[in-house]
């Protein structure tokens, strides 16, 4: 991995100047949803932030879970909300849960936080479909390799049908000598405990990975990376690209019901 300038690489606020405006887009547009189709607030842990915003569709099938990014040290759900609109258009119910962040938690205890919520879920769809984006993406891929047997006897092996990454983070080392790593903490093995792409292999599901048009090669690598692993131990991936993108508009189509991005995933959400 020498060679690589990395701080380049992974600074998407560096990289796309534009972003105050889009983010503010993002605050707006979530409350405009929230205000129109007010969610019920799940909670999942004792935190305050360990809550889901549960956007409520014709309560058949699976339920699609969003995590949102931030790199595990910014953002809550309340930033989110308007990504349920394309699904819910669908009658497909929509989960956008908080976590805690980093400095004041690690990157283990927020991939456990999202086990804490997808056990609740459980209550209403023992079918989930994780998506995520960004240190969301990270998220959902270990969503889909958790052995949930082994994090409670109750839950049914296959309790997540499959996972869809947007811009997702596979492999944290490259992380480690960043200024994104100040809060995160990572050392070399904090980070390789945390990388999806070391798990073992999912043993059922599927796991679609895409990235922005206009992201960094090294985002590009980590989704080829793990859809080639995984894909080679045998479950379904998918590696995309969604045009003319960067890394904050790559979410832009989950708004939209008629988009591609919609399409796929209510497709995997009727399996």
């Amino acid at each position: 991995m020498g060679g690589i300038d990395y701080e380049a690489e992974y600074n998407n606020r560096a990289r796309v100047p534009e972003h105050p405006a889009v983010m503010a887009g993002w605050v707006r547009d979530a409350a405009a949803w929230r205000g129109s189709h007010p969610p019920r607030s799940i909670p999942y842990g004792p935190g305050p932030r360990n809550a889901i915003d549960f956007f409520e569709g014709d309560g058949k099938g699976h339920i699609v879970v969003f995590i949102h990014g931030g790199y595990w040290q910014a953002l809550d759900s309340s930033s989110f909300s308007h990504l349920a609109r394309g699904l819910n258009a669908h009658g497909i119910s929509v989960a956008i849960p908080s976590y805690d962040l980093c400095p004041n938690v690690t990157v283990e205890q927020i991939i456990v936080e999202m086990r804490m919520a997808s056990r609740v879920l459980a209550r209403l769809s023992e079918r989930l479909v994780i998506s995520g984006h960004s240190a969301g993406g990270h998220l959902a891929a270990c969503m889909l390799a958790t052995d949930w047997k082994a994090f409670d006897a109750r839950l049914p092996s296959n309790l997540v049908t499959a996972a869809y990454a947007i811009s997702g983070l596979f492999e944290l080392a490259p992380l480690i000598g960043t200024s994104i790593n100040r809060p995160l903490g990572l050392d070399e093995a904090a980070a390789r405990a945390a990388s999806p792409l070391f798990f073992q292999p999912p043993a059922r599901g599927s796991l679609d990975a895409v990235v922005g048009e206009a992201e960094s090669g090294e985002y590009f690598r980590q989704s080829q990376a793990i859809v080639e692993r995984w894909g080679q131990a045998g479950i379904p991936t998918r590696f995309g690209t969604v045009a003319g993108a960067n890394h904050f508009t790559a979410i832009a189509p989950l708004a939209e019901p008629n988009s591609p991005m919609v399409s796929r995933l209510s497709e995997l959400a009727a399996r």
